[in-house]
């Protein structure tokens, strides 16, 4: 039986084919897609796609976009199997975070992938990358998908979407997901990581389109001053902050720096303490320049990207968590992105 397969593109490289004859890139015609990739028709699913009226480029992508393609989603669900969204690599990790949030109880892969490369050039990524999304979104077994989340795919990886973070902008391999292991690879055989996939649900799908994201991302270095921690973090615009600290969560013990955090809590603001390394896990209270953060009352973000810690407090914040349990939400796993 053949599967029904949506493709949805919302812009970036991989929709872009250059011109020979000028050197200049335009975009993609998907209707075409069967002319420009013939390995396709190997694949016994059937593809259909729909693309932004005005394809962006991801630098631009923002909660609203994220909303568009949601909506794409809920209202063809229960007409396709699968969704493969093709979307520019700079933001791609925001975005597939965004919507295993935005997503609850999905049943059927969504699978983004992009390339580094436009689709018409000769040493293209585009075609692996999409030919292998595709397959892995039609993926059954015992006539239900293999995959039930949110996924990115990439260079013979293929990642749960809400833990990868873009490493590299030259290199194929331009996607990393350092705190969890892939859930497939791509070689002589497609290898499908079982025991990593999330546990299949049998809840209707419930879609959120509130994404409050009122909220700074605050990176800490040696030598930020109290001017520039106390206009972030006591801004009456801000509702919550992402503090990217230093290793396992480590921050400066300056009276300063631990007046403004208090303020700042005691005024209500959300503050997650996140790692600014790619890979580890914030352990507050393990050294002593992180057991004042533990006091003050930030919340943890043990060992979530950036890119899921911005995706998971727009989310929580849209939804209007009350902040007596806004913690204890947080600092749960609700998608599998962290532990």
């Amino acid at each position: 039986m053949q599967t029904n397969i949506l493709l949805i593109y919302t812009g970036g490289t991989i929709g872009m084919v250059k011109d020979f004859d000028t050197g200049a890139l335009r975009a993609f015609n998907f209707d075409k897609l069967l002319k420009r990739i013939p390995e396709l028709s190997h694949l016994n699913c059937n593809i259909n796609t729909v693309s932004f009226e005005n394809p962006i480029d991801s630098s631009n992508m923002n909660p609203g976009y994220w909303v568009q393609i949601v909506e794409i989603i809920e209202e063809n669900y229960e007409d396709y199997d699968g969704f493969v969204v093709l979307h520019g690599s700079d933001t791609m990790s925001y975005t597939a975070s965004a919507l295993s949030f935005m997503l609850e109880n999905l049943a059927k892969p969504v699978i983004f992938t992009g390339s580094q490369l436009p689709i018409g050039d000769l040493r293209t990524d585009a075609k692996e990358n999409l030919i292998t999304s595709i397959e892995i979104a039609s993926l059954k077994k015992n006539n239900k998908p293999v995959i039930r989340e949110v996924c990115l795919y990439f260079e013979y990886k293929l990642y749960r979407a809400n833990r990868t973070t873009k490493i590299n902008a030259e290199h194929f391999q331009a996607f990393a997901s350092l705190n969890y292991p892939p859930l497939a690879e791509s070689g002589v055989h497609l290898k499908v990581n079982h025991e990593y996939l999330l546990k299949p649900t049998r809840k209707k799908l419930k879609v959120h389109k509130n994404m409050e994201a009122n909220i700074a991302l605050v990176k800490l270095f040696p030598g930020i001053n109290e001017a520039t921690i106390s206009c972030l973090l006591l801004n009456p615009a801000t509702e919550a902050v992402i503090l990217e600290s230093y290793g396992a969560g480590n921050a400066p013990t300056e009276k300063w720096f631990e007046e403004v955090l208090k303020k700042a809590v005691n005024s209500g603001k959300i503050i997650i303490n996140v790692t600014q390394c790619s890979g580890g896990s914030v352990l507050m209270g393990q050294y002593e320049t992180s057991s004042h953060l533990k006091k003050i009352g930030l919340i943890n973000g043990k060992d979530i990207t950036t890119e899921a810690a911005v995706a998971k407090l727009l989310y929580l914040l849209g939804n209007n968590i009350q902040r007596k349990v806004f913690k204890t939400i947080y600092e749960t796993s609700l998608r599998g992105e962290m532990v």
